[in-house]
């Protein structure tokens, strides 16, 4: 199999180096440094990167590099304290840095008269570090290939064994042309075929899941969201028929959100679908709770129950299909790939109650979302669905923040609405659009205002607009200022209960894309 293992020692960056790998058309998984050695090798991989990671080899029960890895003969490139740890374990010194370095950093190639050793660094001038030790001599049979500012070893190789060590960054943005070095790891010195295609995608994904299914009817959880729909249509690819779609509303949906999916569905999917009207139910689970997790959990807990229900009147199928993508299992710190801290509870991941009578079909669990959307292009949804802006599982209620109420979900409703109606039209949304995603977040704070020379006491609104590629990390998109002071405007003039509207400009890290 063409592929590329990448062992975890802890980086909030791991993510990203998947993401470089898989730009590169290489197929590869990300598993904890300390994984069980079956279950890396399983892939058959043909190289191993190694993360980042926020401690010191020399710290007792620091990470290391597992013994079978050496002795693979395959390639390595560590990265950062990948880097350090491949230096330890080969009897080179790592120790802690006088002057840590942090930021930018200016590389110094070193002349060398290997292709291989010049091509990897060839594009690279500006990096990014993020370190406090710092390599101090080298293991033997490497030679240093570049230096920076703090590190006289920035850069370090051995040909013989193509074992290979950085101590920047390539994988995030700051270091202008990182992805070409990984690139050149993976494809030249790996010798993987750069054949991860949406097209080979959808044919691996096919086989898995009819392998798992076999021939049992299965549900699918749509919710008119990218993931679930293009999850739905892989499935419903694999198997046909077999296939029931069930698309709930909560009441927590954005304008006119049930009538799109039931149309996508039935018009292009060609799949059954059955359209359950559940608002009563969450908004009775819903009375009176505030705190994000315990919203997600419930509407999680909900979610199922009600599949379930549905599962008896159609034969108690034992298969659940649901839109989980990378980012919920990292961002939910899935146990069993990723050691990350949790950041939030995905109700696709960790909010799904442990009795479920459910069997969970999960085609998309470690694709990111643009390859998710490649997929869905692939196979032939239309352009409205796969590229409609992002949805949190748990719906409005993780952006009606307070109580959540009929009353002031139908208020962010409207104001989210004119929103998304203003950015459309000025181009600010859709494919090849600047702007990845954007929504108003209803907040439980009431602020005085003027209307007709007469004083209001009403909530606030927050406008949350970001750009990304993989929505790891986003920034605030600068969008104009007439056209937030007209989305301004329309909003507390229309919606009935809003009298302040601010624009968020906060980037992730360190908040999230979502406030809840």
């Amino acid at each position: 199999m063409n592929s590329i293992a990448i062992l975890d020692f802890g980086s909030q960056y791991a993510q990203l180096i998947a993401r470089r790998v898989r730009e590169a058309h290489v197929y590869c998984e990300l598993f904890p440094w300390d994984a069980p050695q079956e279950k890396i090798l399983s892939i058959h991989p043909k190289g191993f990167i190694l993360s980042g990671g926020p401690k010191s080899v020399y710290e007792e029960n620091a990470p290391f590099i597992q013994e079978f890895i050496l002795k693979s003969g395959l390639p390595i490139l560590g990265i950062c304290y990948g880097m350090q740890a491949l230096t330890h374990a080969l009897g080179g010194q790592v120790d802690p840095s006088a002057q840590r370095e942090y930021g930018h950093a200016i590389l110094e190639p070193q002349f060398s008269n290997s292709p291989i050793l010049q091509s990897l660094l060839s594009s690279l001038s500006s990096v990014w570090m993020s370190h406090g030790d710092r390599i101090t001599k080298l293991p033997e049979g490497f030679v240093t290939l570049a230096q920076s500012g703090n590190s006289p070893y920035a850069a370090m190789g051995d040909v013989k064994r193509k074992y290979f060590g950085v101590q920047f960054h390539p994988e995030v943005r700051h270091t202008p042309n990182g992805e070409q070095l990984l690139q050149h790891f993976v494809v030249d010195v790996c010798g993987v075929e750069p054949n991860w295609t949406p097209e080979s995608i959808i044919e691996e994904s096919v086989a898995r899941i009819q392998k798992q299914v076999g021939g049992e009817r299965v549900l699918a959880a749509v919710s008119g969201g990218v993931d679930s729909s293009v999850a739905a249509a892989l499935v419903h690819k694999a198997i046909g028929d077999q296939l029931v779609a069930v698309f709930v509303d909560t009441g927590l949906l954005r304008k006119n959100e049930g009538e799109q999916v039931a149309s996508a569905f039935r018009d292009h999917l060609h799949s059954e679908l059955i359209a359950v009207d559940a608002s009563d139910e969450f908004f009775f689970a819903l009375h009176g709770v505030t705190e994000p997790e315990q919203k997600r959990r419930i509407v999680g807990e909900k979610f199922i129950r009600i599949f379930e229900q549905q599962a008896k009147q159609l034969g108690q199928p034992k298969f659940l299909v649901q839109g989980t993508i990378y980012p919920d299992v990292v961002e939910s710190s899935a146990p069993e790939r990723n050691k990350a801290e949790k950041i939030k509870t995905h109700h696709n991941v960790g909010g799904l109650p442990k009795d479920m009578q459910f069997e969970l079909v999960e085609p998309l669990r470690y694709f990111f979302k643009d390859e998710v959307r490649a997929v869905g292009e692939a196979l032939g949804l239309p352009e409205s669905l796969v590229w409609r802006q992002p949805f949190p599982g748990p719906g409005l209620t993780v952006r009606c923040l307070g109580e959540v109420t009929r009353e002031r979900v139908s208020r962010l409703r409207a104001a989210d609405a004119i929103l998304i109606e203003e950015l459309s039209k000025e181009g600010f949304l859709g494919k090849g659009a600047q702007t990845s995603q954007a929504f108003v977040v209803l907040l439980p704070v009431r602020s005085v205002g003027v209307m007709g020379d007469q004083r209001t006491y009403q909530e606030a609104a927050a406008i949350r607009a970001v750009t990304t590629e993989d929505f790891m990390t986003a920034d605030w998109a600068r969008l104009p200022h007439d056209l937030l002071a007209r989305v301004s405007s329309r909003i507390v003039n229309e919606v009935e209960g809003i009298n302040r509207v601010v624009y968020d400009i906060t980037s992730k890290p360190p908040a999230t894309i979502e406030w809840e």
